[in-house]
């Protein structure tokens, strides 16, 4: 069965990426098309990038970067679940993605955003990081407003129109995600 990881991109106090991806995994589960499961960077500890050998070489010296990339490797495609800090995607996220090279090449990937216009400048930039890992990301994206999809900014409470948008775009990233299965294979 395909293996979709929906990766909280962001780990600083007070986030709201935590509940959006519960939301995104609630959802997802009632699918029965695939396996879903919550993978947050915060768990993981990881530090700025540590490695003195690029992740091309997949070469891991630290504890933490093989943790990581056991589990990565363990996906399919991935749901990525990202605010929007300072037009981009969180550092955290970032140093996540630069960590490891081999684990994300021919996987699929769809995008859940959120902030003051919907997280759509960060998804964009992410579109890009995604593109140099050889990451095949679906069109399908979920956009949400802190304004209108959470409560003084803070409390989660999607519109119910997000959730054909995000069922779409689950169903782009499980076809990607067995389209791709050839490629890892080899």
């Amino acid at each position: 069965m395909i293996r979709i990881g929906i990766v909280v991109g962001s780990t600083r106090p007070g986030r709201n990426a935590e509940n959006v991806a519960r939301w995104v995994h609630d959802l997802a589960a009632k699918r029965g098309d695939a396996e879903y499961e919550v993978v947050d960077l915060r768990e993981f500890g990881l530090p700025h990038l540590d490695e003195a050998v690029p992740a091309a070489m997949g070469v891991y010296e630290h504890p933490h970067t093989r943790a990581w990339a056991a589990k990565v490797a363990t996906f399919d495609g991935f749901v990525f679940v990202t605010p929007e800090y300072n037009s981009s995607f969180p550092g955290a996220l970032k140093s996540g993605l630069d960590f490891l090279h081999a684990e994300w090449t021919d996987k699929a990937a769809g995008l859940v955003s959120y902030g003051v216009d919907g997280g759509v400048r960060a998804a964009e930039h992410l579109r890009q990081v995604l593109g140099r890992l050889k990451i095949a990301d679906v069109s399908g994206q979920v956009s949400l407003s802190l304004f209108t999809d959470f409560e003084d900014m803070t409390v989660f409470r999607p519109a119910a129109h997000h959730e054909d948008k995000l069922d779409a775009m689950l169903g782009q990233v499980v076809s990607w995600s067995a389209a791709l299965r050839p490629l890892r294979a080899a």
